[in-house]
């Protein structure tokens, strides 16, 4: 059977499925980080706590396929909103990630990483599929029971829907206007920013791995990005990491 690894860059996001793992999950001690490995949904699991940044996740990445021989990858996590039609609680699945702090010029183009020709990396495109499947299944049968209309109404989470597209990443919290709006005219096709996706993305890739990245959005990535961050992710997207990786579990085929 294959091994699916699961990480996340904040314990919320993953502590549910801690807890489905039960009495019977196995811990590894491995470069300060906790690699959890069990069941879930019938499926061979790692699940992990990467914590922030791009090194972060890449150093976490290499260890599930080299020393738990994982032979997919997924990343869950929250991410801010760069297109305009993207909300609060839409999902955003990659179909492709950039980093967008890269910048190696005059010996690279701008935002190309060096040595392997290229900038952007591509999530797999079944996991990406089936990713997205399952969110929109969350938003519509789960979602209502699961967080009540008055916290979705506090934190504005109206009608959620799934986008599929570009995910953006880099070292730095994106949270002004200005910020937002630069990545939005140097990077017209990114849906959203975060800070670790593409770096999991360019691992895999180099490994020959298939990953899939899969982010709620938390807020719009401007001068309101910090408001409520805590409270949105236990309140509300916990649930969502958590209910769509059970349906991509009990789904998934390998």
């Amino acid at each position: 059977m294959s091994t699916i690894g699961i990480l996340a860059a904040l314990h919320d996001e993953i502590a549910t499925l801690l807890t489905a793992m039960g009495s019977g999950a196995v811990t590894h001690r491995i470069g300060q980080r906790d690699y959890h490995v069990g069941e879930i949904s019938g499926q061979n699991c790692v699940v992990v706590l990467a914590r922030i940044g791009k090194v972060a996740a890449s150093a976490t990445a290499v260890t599930l396929i080299r020393e738990f021989n994982a032979s997919c990858v997924i990343f869950t996590g929250l991410a801010g909103a760069v297109a305009e039609h993207v909300r609060i609680g839409d999902v955003v699945v990659a179909q492709s990630l950039l980093q967008h702090d890269l910048d190696a010029r005059p010996l690279f183009p701008r935002y190309e990483v060096p040595l392997l020709g290229r900038s952007y990396f591509d999530a797999d495109v079944q996991l990406a599929a089936l990713l997205g499947a399952c969110a929109k299944d969350y938003l519509q049968e789960d979602l209502p029971a699961q967080v009540s209309c008055e916290i979705r109404t506090v934190f504005g989470v109206i009608s959620p829907v799934v986008h599929c597209g570009t995910i953006i990443s880099g070292d730095s919290f994106v949270s002004s206007t200005s910020g937002m709006e630069a990545l939005r005219t140097c990077l017209p096709d990114a849906l959203c920013v975060e800070m670790e996706g593409a770096a999991v993305a360019q691992v895999c890739f180099e490994y020959g791995v298939p990953c899939g990245v899969v982010r709620t959005v938390s807020d719009r990535a401007d001068c309101s990005a910090g408001i409520d961050f805590n409270a949105f992710l236990t309140q509300v997207a916990s649930f969502y990491s958590a209910g769509i990786l059970r349906r991509f579990l009990m789904s998934y085929s390998g």
